[in-house]
């Protein structure tokens, strides 16, 4: 049994280490072994407007949400409390998630949401848009660590790799990400290829695919090691519950290697690694940027 999670805070300062920073080796490198890391992007990686919206039952107005609120209330909308009386619209083109998709324009010129609203929050210097695990994010970046993107949006690939380039021109990454996948599970067809015959799969179900996915698409490209290292980090507690589930399944197929998941907050995170039947805390120290250090794979 499982615990109770230890939530550590986090850094006051959110800026990413200086570019000088030397490059570091794989943890177990001197075994072989790699380390990969696991994403999901919104409000654990960066913050931005993109808003969901929902619809009232009787009047069809449109109310838009945070992803952050949508995330505390989703559960409850249509059902009970202050969102008893809206309902969720899942038509990719005029719904709710329609800001998380990708739109068929007829200008040639006219930007993706994601990338628009991107750039909207580098544009606003006073708005501190790194969210917890950001700097988990750049150090994987940095050091090249193959990288998998698993985020809720559901657009193209290539518009998440465009919008995540942003950061690098404007100077918040040294280097563009060595992308191992990204997974905007979401997507119709990445939807479809994920699903696994479900017919009505969660969010959760599809990033618990995409993990599985991932990991062995890892072990195909960079070779198998029982000294390989997987990590995901998700602010969602349902995401979490389910992602723990499939590395619990991951580390019973791949005993030798090690799994870990951060569950992050919008002050603190918990990390946790994951054995065959149960997951066990990791303390790591606290306050510093420096000391998240602890946090990498």
């Amino acid at each position: 049994m499982a615990k109770r999670k230890k939530k550590i805070p986090l850094s006051t300062s959110q800026l990413e280490l200086f570019s000088e920073r030397p490059i570091e080796m794989d943890r177990n490198f001197h075994l072989g072994g790699k380390s990969f890391y696991f994403f999901d992007f919104d409000d654990n990686v960066a913050t931005l407007a993109t808003t969901i919206i929902i619809f009232h039952k009787k009047t069809g107005q449109e109310l838009q949400l945070s992803s952050a609120a949508f995330a505390t209330h989703h559960r409850e909308i249509g059902i009970s409390g202050i969102y008893e009386d809206f309902y969720i619209d899942f038509n990719d083109e005029k719904g709710s998630f329609r800001n998380f998709r990708d739109q068929k324009y007829s200008l040639k010129n006219k930007k993706q949401k994601f990338i628009h609203d991107v750039e909207e929050a580098l544009s606003k210097k006073d708005f501190n848009w790194k969210a917890p695990s950001w700097n988990c994010f750049y150090h994987a970046a940095h050091n090249q660590r193959p990288i998998s993107v698993i985020t809720a949006r559901g657009h193209e690939p290539d518009t998440i790799k465009k919008g995540i380039e942003l950061l690098v021109q404007d100077g918040h990454l040294t280097k563009s990400p060595n992308y191992l996948s990204i997974y905007p599970v979401s997507n119709p067809g990445i939807r479809d290829q994920l699903s696994e015959g479900l017919d009505t799969p969660s969010i959760a179900d599809l990033k618990r695919g995409a993990i599985r996915e991932s990991v062995e698409m890892a072990i195909k490209k960079y070779g198998y090691s029982d000294h390989h290292r997987f990590g995901m980090s998700d602010d969602d507690p349902h995401n979490v519950e389910l992602i723990t589930e499939e590395m619990k399944s991951l580390k019973q197929d791949y005993p030798q290697m090690s799994f870990f998941v951060i569950q992050t907050f919008s002050d603190s995170f918990t990390k946790m690694e994951v054995l065959q039947h149960r997951t066990r805390d990791i303390i790591t120290q606290k306050e510093s940027t420096a000391d998240q250090i602890s946090l990498f794979f």
